[in-house]
């Protein structure tokens, strides 16, 4: 999987939030977590209404 850095992350440490993409589903972390987990799984059906949400 790629991971791509959210353009709404600061770059000075602050919220840093990744995501990446599957045929199945999307996945969201926070990239100041050197594991890289815990990871999110969003199903690709369910990510609008996700994405409604949380702009909320």
């Amino acid at each position: 999987m790629i991971w791509v850095k959210s353009s709404y992350s600061g770059s000075g440490g602050g919220d840093c939030v990744e995501g990446a993409a599957s045929l199945n589903a999307v996945y969201v972390r926070d990239s100041k977590i050197a594991s890289g987990w815990p990871v999110l799984r969003v199903g690709q059906d369910t990510w609008p209404a996700f994405v409604k949400l949380a702009a909320r």
